[in-house]
């Protein structure tokens, strides 16, 4: 993985000067809380709902065993013994006092970590694929990529003060675990005759006007990636809307020119923009390549695995459903599930993170990931090792067994930290997964994303959930809106509105009829929510979620 140069070092150290000055002029009162914030904001500082929220960047959702070590410390010493990873990647601390985040940042300074461009009208933090360098489908690791665009974006004097905030994804592998149609800019590491290049997705994005990404350029070659994506982001910041800002992502952009308008543009602006770099880019790319070689993998066999598998169902249980196929023969990829039945999704206390470290020093080659989802990846785990590493997790609280099953639940923080927020996502979310796992029926229910907001903003991506949960404010009582069919893969779609929103009180109820419901519509014990539901339509799941509804509609209908 990527290790500082002494320019990192340096940058890292001065932007870490400047914000003390600064926390210290908005201490003695020479600065004004709005004076402040557009500098605490370069540096990933929010004022939440409560108190201060520092936002520390886990660039592609890489990080190794020292580094979550410290993000522990951090937890234990400025915080409240935990930390929240998000749908970015990236770890928050709710609770710091003001005067003690340049301290914060020092100490992330230590490990070659910062909080830079985690927030503000910039290009935020570039996440990829969280198995990416170890999956059994991909065609390259994105990573080395993700770090060429993370450099060369982080103070790009042209892309500070953009209209909005812009966000890049990439995958290497044909399977999109890495949401790219719901970013800015998506790109996808593709092959054509055997030559290697980039498909590049424009235009997607959530939020209050959900829309999935066109396709810009559907073979871009490697040299030309990075001038490729500076004449996108130079074109929409020419062009993109200042006046209203839930108008000036550059999805609206798309959307009010046309794609082929917005190809033009770019395609001229990138002829301009290309003889500049000059094969500097590519250069660069080769020595962040070399950083990002695959560790040395054991031959050992795998005996050793299969006899635990026999002998203890839990561990049976739960290697069925974390563990993902590894590119090397031998290995697992290990999904660790930060969603414990009625937990907080995407929440680890100290003392977890550094079990997840120390896993990963010993049994992970020193690599851990963060995934959107709001779990943490051990990348590389031999087989044999899996017993160990279960065995440690299950000490720690960390053994839950639901990887992509229903509990699995992505939630904003809600109404109970964010300053956005209209409703609870976080009780919701508890609810449902407590429901689940008291019904028993979480593996009969299989794959299924449920995904909860407590705003239009979107940050729990409920639009792209199997079942996605709104949180709004309706005269003063929280209200929930459901939706179905979103998808965040390969095949993307936003989910359809079912219909009216429920109380905080009936949403539960209606998740649980819902799933059900699909118990009953399925035509297979093998078909998915999803495919159950593209095969059918909405109808018969609004008939389970409104069945006062359906019972008119027939009684009128005879």
């Amino acid at each position: 993985m990527y290790k500082y140069t002494d320019f990192d070092e340096a940058f890292v150290r001065e932007r870490v000067a400047q914000l003390r000055a600064q926390v210290e002029r908005r201490i003695d009162g020479s600065l004004t809380e709005d004076e402040f914030k557009p500098l605490r904001l370069m540096n990933g500082l929010y004022l939440q709902l409560h108190a201060y929220m520092l936002r520390v960047a886990v660039p592609y959702g890489t990080l190794n065993s020292a580094q979550m070590d410290r993000l522990a410390h951090l937890a234990e010493t400025y915080d409240k013994g935990y930390g929240h990873f998000t749908t970015r990647q990236n770890i928050q601390f709710n609770w710091p006092e003001l005067r003690r985040v340049p301290d914060m940042l020092s100490d992330l300074a230590d490990v070659g970590m910062h909080s830079i461009q985690t927030s503000g009208n910039t290009i935020r933090n570039v996440t990829a694929d969280h198995f990416a360098g170890a999956a059994a489908d991909e065609i390259a690791d994105p990573r080395p990529v993700a770090e060429l665009l993370r450099q060369w974006s982080t103070d790009h004097p042209e892309f500070q003060f953009l209209p909005r905030k812009f966000k890049i994804a990439i995958t290497g592998s044909p399977n999109d675990r890495a949401v790219i149609k719901s970013h800015d800019i998506g790109l996808r590491i593709v092959e054509q005759d055997g030559v290697r290049g980039y498909e590049v997705i424009v235009g997607g994005g959530l939020g209050p006007t959900p829309m999935i990404g066109k396709v810009i350029n559907d073979f871009l070659p490697e040299a030309h990636l990075l001038p490729y994506v500076e004449a996108i982001v130079s074109v929409w910041n020419q062009i993109g809307r200042r006046d209203n800002k839930f108008k000036a992502r550059i999805k609206i952009t798309v959307h009010e020119h046309g794609i082929d308008e917005i190809r033009r543009r770019v395609d001229a602006r990138f002829a301009e923009i290309l003889p500049g770099f000059s094969g500097v880019d590519q250069q660069i790319l080769r020595s962040i390549e070399a950083q990002f070689a695959p560790p040395a993998f054991k031959t050992a066999d795998t005996r050793g695995y299969e006899a635990a598998r026999l002998a203890n169902p839990a561990f049976r249980s739960w290697s069925d459903t974390n563990l993902t196929p590894h590119r090397a023969e031998g290995y697992a990829i290990v999904s660790i599930s930060l969603k414990k039945h009625g937990a907080t999704p995407g929440d680890a206390t100290a003392e977890q993170m550094r079990v997840m470290a120390d896993l990963a020093r010993r049994f992970s080659h020193d690599e851990l990931r963060i995934s959107h989802e709001q779990n943490v990846i051990l990348p590389h785990v031999h087989r044999d090792d899996l017993p160990q590493v279960y065995a440690a997790l299950r000490d720690a609280d960390l053994a839950t067994a639901n990887i992509g099953l229903a509990s699995d639940i992505i939630a904003c923080p809600g109404m109970d930290y964010c300053a956005l927020a209209t409703a609870r996502s976080i009780p919701i979310a508890q609810e449902i997964a407590t429901r689940v796992d008291a019904l028993k029926i979480e593996h009969d229910l299989g794959h299924l994303k449920i995904k909860i907001s407590g705003c239009i903003n979107a940050c729990g991506h409920h639009h792209v959930g199997h079942i996605g949960i709104l949180g709004l404010d309706r005269a003063g009582v929280e209200n929930y809106q459901i939706t179905l069919g979103g998808d965040h893969t390969e095949t993307a779609a936003v989910g359809e509105r079912a219909g009216p929103g429920f109380s905080a009180t009936e949403i539960v109820p209606a998740i649980e009829r819902l799933m059900l419901g699909y118990l009953d519509l399925r035509e297979t014990e093998k078909e998915t929510f999803l495919q159950a539901y593209r095969r059918l339509g909405p109808a018969p799941f609004k008939a389970v979620l409104y069945p006062e509804t359906a019972r008119k509609e027939a009684r009128n209908a005879a």
